[in-house]
């Protein structure tokens, strides 16, 4: 599904229920209730990347037929993505992070050493604000452009891919992604780890229906994803999976 076709029939539906309202052919109520429906699935589709209905995103490849999937973590670099690092080498893994620009500025050799040790680096927005899916369009590239200034000041990379705070992909965010020129990222697979408490449920969650092309959802800015990752790690051991990074599952080029 796309948004531009889709938008382009829900205009003139409007204007048509409108009409019908005027000449008592439907009632105020029924055409109300449709404006909310209309509404909420906007509010849907504008929180799930993985649904390509604004942008398309990078979610899944399923061409891919080795064992091979990828390990995203978002919200860093904190002092957690340093047992991170030190677990993805202890498996010879690869992964990709996606960086808030302010969590760069407060740890750059953190970052510095993301780059370093082989992994892929990505925009996340300078402040990963609550507030993204009221952002005006300037306000978005603001916060994307200033990310990645950060990230070439202290890494000497020049980010091309953007994964959205939230997964929010709205209007706004794609004539901002138009216009910065970045790849998004999304996923398929989504642990959870944010929000919840059970180590034995996202570590289910990931494992039990794993594909080779699988893009994983974590955050390296939570403990519990520290403290599960090491038995996620043996599993994709274990079942000869490898993670790789995404620029690498995709053929995309990460940096320019």
């Amino acid at each position: 599904m796309n948004y531009k076709p889709f938008n382009s029939l829900v205009i003139p539906l409007f204007f048509l229920g409108l009409t019908l309202v005027f000449f008592e052919m439907v009632s105020i109520w029924g055409f109300l209730v449709s404006i909310l429906a209309y509404l909420l699935f906007l509010l849907l589709v504008s929180t799930n990347v993985q649904w390509n209905f604004f942008v398309k995103a990078h979610n899944r490849n399923s061409s891919i037929k080795n064992k091979e999937i990828a390990l995203t973590f978002d919200d860093g670099p904190v002092p957690n993505t340093l047992e991170i690092l030190a677990l993805l080498k202890k498996f010879n893994m690869k992964a990709s992070f996606f960086c808030i620009g302010k969590n760069i500025e407060e740890h750059p050799e953190i970052f510095q050493k993301i780059i370093e040790e082989g992994h892929m680096v990505g925009n996340h927005t300078f402040s990963h604000t609550r507030k993204m899916g009221f952002l005006r369009t300037y306000q978005i590239i603001e916060e994307i452009t200033k990310c990645d200034k950060i990230a070439f000041r202290i890494g000497a990379v020049t980010l091309k891919t953007f994964r959205p705070p939230f997964g929010i992909i709205n209007p706004k965010v794609k004539r901002a992604l138009e216009s910065t020129g970045h790849q998004v990222i999304g996923w398929n697979v989504r642990s959870y780890d944010a929000v919840l408490s059970s180590k034995k449920f996202i570590l289910n969650r990931i494992t039990k229906n794993i594909k080779p092309g699988d893009v994983v959802l974590l955050h390296d800015n939570k403990l519990l994803t520290v403290e599960i990752l090491e038995q996620l790690l043996l599993f994709l051991q274990t079942n000869d999976y490898k993670s790789v990074r995404v620029d690498n599952l995709f053929q995309i080029d990460a940096y320019s």
